[in-house]
């Protein structure tokens, strides 16, 4: 601050002047009003030199970050006018300080630098690159929707909407490196544990009634699937779909993901995209985990060599006669806390509301069974004919695995209780006798019907839906079981505890569909579909890293709370003298600030200061 007057004046009006630098405007304002010349000397007899003093005062507070201002108010001035259709906020969000500052570790400005050297590229990839991936995290929109909402965010950044959409053709053009560069580079931000590999599959479904042709190459002949298509749907939704894989390591940590046709199955992504994979790790050993989906012969036949080693879950349902018996013989069975010696209808009879048996509930009981051959197992082989199709026969081969069966009441009770819902509602279904509205499903309360007919002789045969006892008897066989397949020959407990962790890439797609609102995609050309999914891949990526570091420290947020926090970080230009928090503390944000030291716990800001943190984690 500096010492204003017109010098002009016989009697001119003293002011302390502030200089600001509001990101590319640089102004000057008033800030305190000290009085008039003839006034100050009823106090002193030299008024300049005593305002000259106190503004020396109030610059040795300002450096502290303590500074008091006289601003005036008034109340009939009206907001500053402009020719836009509709108005806008002032203010603007910095909460993505903290994403950047895990960003900086991937050293994205340096890949694009090196992809866009020797292109004729006139646009930032970096920044574009950056404010789409906060974008899908903070504020998740269609591309147009982000661009047109870049003035929400505090640097005010500057490119045009085709800008996006040719920095994704570049994008994907080095979809593989992008991917492989990510990994890598996540390394300097959390050190990364490979130690055991999670994959699993999941779809998005796209608001288009057709799905994409497949196109045939005029030079090579080669045919070139749509990727758009129609496949199998959770949610049964009538729409073309596209097929993500993902693989995460045992922190939870997203590694790499393919994108395939919506009609494709999930077993064939597997081997392949490992494959990549262990070109990335420099053919590390790994455990390689998955759902019963992903564990066909042919996956846990490439995990046996190598030096790699598979846990993947166990269909009992699917199991040959022998092992079937073998699993539901009562011997052998042992605690898992203490390998104590347990019968399973033991486990089934004991009164679980007395104390003393409170920590046989939470316990499970567990029985190892040497499974050797394929067949036994129910697996399928794919194998490719001449004509390019592959078909799913039964395995024959050998594989050295074993089986762990696990029992616990506490499932046995979950499972049961679950039935005996659906039961009541397949009773009432039942009651409407409406033979239109029962169409079976193998995961629905009908598959507890079963259709009879009765006919006489000559007579036209009458059809009736009664309920299938046969069918829940044979259902409830299996409640409270669970198994996993594996080559390895450790304890059954460190087994089970690293098949547990799969719940973490289901998180992954839950963050992805849910937080970063990923349904549906509105996206058309293949190119730009995996770009787009490189984008959201990298947001999760950013946000896991996030994560386990605030884990490091022993600070556990949930992702729900952490979003809105640095969603709600906003703040809001004061007379171009300061910036204003409009958000509270909280614990987040207290993990937030023990992380970075970044200070955006206070209530004001100088300008300056924003702008140099933003330049640091910039650099």
């Amino acid at each position: 601050m500096k010492l204003y007057y017109d010098k002009r004046l016989k009697d001119p009006t003293y002011y302390a002047q502030q200089g600001i630098r509001n990101g590319k405007k640089t102004t000057t304002r008033n800030v305190k009003n000290f009085g008039k010349h003839s006034e100050l000397l009823k106090i002193t007899d030299d008024p300049e030199a005593y305002v000259r003093e106190e503004i020396k005062k109030m610059n040795e507070e300002y450096l502290i970050g303590r500074v008091t201002f006289n601003l005036t108010a008034d109340f009939n001035e009206k907001v500053k006018h402009t020719q836009d259709a509709a108005s806008a906020s002032n203010w603007v969000n910095i909460g993505y300080f903290f994403l950047q500052y895990i960003m900086e570790g991937l050293n994205l400005k340096e890949f694009f630098s090196q992809k866009s050297s020797g292109r004729k590229v006139t646009f930032d990839c970096f920044t574009i690159s950056r404010f789409l991936t906060y974008a899908r995290i903070l504020d998740p929109r269609s591309k147009f929707a982000t661009w047109n909402h870049l003035a929400s965010y505090y640097e005010q950044p500057c490119f045009d909407y085709q800008h996006i959409l040719r920095f994704m053709d570049l994008l994907e053009t080095n979809y593989d490196s992008y991917l492989e560069w990510l990994f890598k580079n996540s390394n300097s931000v959390v050190k990364r544990d490979t130690s055991v590999l999670y994959y699993d599959c999941t779809n998005f479904y796209f608001e288009c009634e057709q799905p994409d042709e497949d196109v045939v190459d005029e030079v090579t002949g080669e045919i070139i699937n749509g990727l758009r298509k129609f496949g199998i749907s959770k949610e049964h939704r009538p729409n073309p779909i596209v097929e993500m894989g993902l693989f995460m390591d045992s922190r939870g940590i997203p590694i790499t993901m393919c994108l395939h046709p919506g009609n494709t199955s999930e077993q064939a992504t597997a081997v392949p995209l490992e494959k990549e994979v262990l070109q990335m790790l420099d053919g590390a050993k790994f455990i390689y985990c998955a759902d019963a989906g992903l564990g066909s012969y042919n996956i846990r036949k490439f995990n046996s060599m190598g030096g790699r080693a598979f846990i993947v879950t166990q269909s009992i349902k699917k199991l040959s006669d022998t092992l079937k018996k073998s699993v539901f013989n009562d011997f052998d069975y042992k605690l898992l806390s203490n390998d104590a010696p347990v019968k399973i209808s033991g486990m089934k009879e004991f009164d679980r509301h007395l104390e003393e048996n409170l920590k046989l509930y939470n316990d499970f009981a567990y029985k190892i069974i040497d499974a050797d051959k394929a067949v036994d197992l129910g697996l399928y082989e794919e194998k490719i004919l001449k004509n390019g199709k592959v078909k799913r026969v039964k395995a024959t081969g050998l594989l050295k695995q074993r089986i762990i069966i696990t029992f616990s009441r506490k499932m046995m009770e979950y499972q049961r209780a679950v039935r005996e819902r659906q039961i009541e509602r397949a009773k009432k279904l039942l009651e409407k006798k409406d033979p239109e509205e029962i169409k079976k499903g193998p995961n629905d309360i009908k598959r507890f019907m079963k259709r009879v007919t009765h006919t006489k002789s000559g007579e036209k045969a009458a059809v009736e839906y009664l309920l299938d006892e046969a069918k829940i008897a044979e259902e409830e066989k299996y409640d409270g079981y669970y198994a996993v397949a594996t080559n390895l020959l450790d304890p059954a407990k460190d087994i089970l505890d690293v098949s547990h962790e799969r719940y973490q890439i289901e998180d992954c797609f839950r963050i992805i569909k849910t937080n970063f609102t990923g349904r549906p995609v509105n996206h058309r050309l293949p190119n730009r579909i995996k770009a787009h999914f490189l984008i959201r891949y990298t947001a999760l990526l950013v946000y896991r890293l996030l994560e386990a570091k605030l884990d490091d420290q022993e600070t556990r947020v949930t992702p729900q709370d952490l979003i809105t926090t640095l969603r709600n970080m906003n703040v809001t230009n004061i007379h171009d003298v300061e910036y204003m928090a409009l958000y509270n503390g909280s614990r987040a944000l207290d993990a937030l600030e023990q992380l970075t030291s970044l200070n955006l716990d206070r209530l004001h800001y100088k300008p300056k200061d924003l702008n140099g943190k933003i330049k640091k984690i910039l650099r």
